[in-house]
């Protein structure tokens, strides 16, 4: 078929007949010729009983970790308390959108950033780089990275949140802290974060929940009972949490709350 689609004058190659007629014969005996392409999903025992992935394997491995990144993000460290705080002081000033959402994640992913500073600088150090280097395997790397996240949250969650969570996973009473399954520890931790996050949020609405009763008795006294109390109260929020450096003492009551 290759002669009939080939231009007058045109001298074909006799090897590319060949290839064809080596790969008919392999057929007929039912073998295909192998076919380079990457190295075969493989896992390897080694010696000591340890187990190695293939490249490919765990290139697939940490892809699929990507797509955990913000549940991880979310779940395992201070972002939670620290967006809810944001925005229970939003909406404690009376403001819709200003700060926006954008600003607001923005402002918190980096303060997770500098409170995890040490957690991070850690996995880097013990997992992260001696992987690199090929000195640990892969199951030791995850073991060591995992477990400066388990010491931050286990210093952060309540032990009565833990206990909740062991009773309904109906597991034996754990005999050390440190023993603590992330199974049970990830949602306990979650838990305490929205416990902590809800208390820092009430201290903050106090003041401003004063100003509103200030200000809307007056109006009541005034007869002007027709204008809304919160139009009058804004102005008034936002210069006592200007006056008093509200964002300083957030930020540094948030950082603190962690022990930072």
């Amino acid at each position: 078929m290759l002669s009939l689609f080939a231009p007058a004058g045109y001298a074909q190659d006799a090897e590319p007949a060949e290839d064809t007629s080596a790969l008919a014969e392999s057929v007929e005996r039912g073998a295909l010729p192998a076919i380079p392409g990457l190295p075969a999903f493989t896992v390897t025992t080694n010696d000591d009983g340890e187990q190695e992935y293939s490249v490919t394997l765990q290139i697939l491995a940490i892809m699929t970790m990507l797509t955990f990144l913000p549940a991880l993000l979310m779940m395992m460290t201070s972002f939670t308390r620290i967006i809810i705080v944001f925005a229970i002081l939003r909406q404690a000033l009376g403001l819709q959108q200003s700060p926006s959402n954008q600003i607001l994640i923005g402002l918190s992913l980096f303060l997770t950033l500098f409170i995890m500073k040490p957690v991070l600088e850690d996995v880097n150090a013990n997992a992260l780089q001696p992987y690199i280097a090929s000195e640990i395997s892969a199951q030791q790397a995850l073991a060591e990275a995992s477990r400066p996240f388990h010491e931050f949250m286990l210093a952060q969650t309540r032990e009565s949140d833990i206990a909740l969570f062991v009773g309904i996973a109906g597991i034996e009473q754990i005999q050390t802290p440190e023993d603590t399954p992330f199974s049970i520890l990830v949602p306990a931790f979650v838990t305490s974060e929205l416990k902590t996050a809800f208390q820092i949020g009430f201290i903050i609405f106090i003041p401003f929940l004063v100003i509103d009763i200030v200000v809307a008795s007056v109006l009541m006294a005034m007869g002007m009972m027709m204008l809304s109390p919160l139009i009058v109260s804004l102005p008034f929020k936002i210069m006592l949490f200007v006056l008093v450096d509200g964002w300083a003492m957030i930020i540094g009551t948030l950082a603190a709350s962690f022990g930072v």
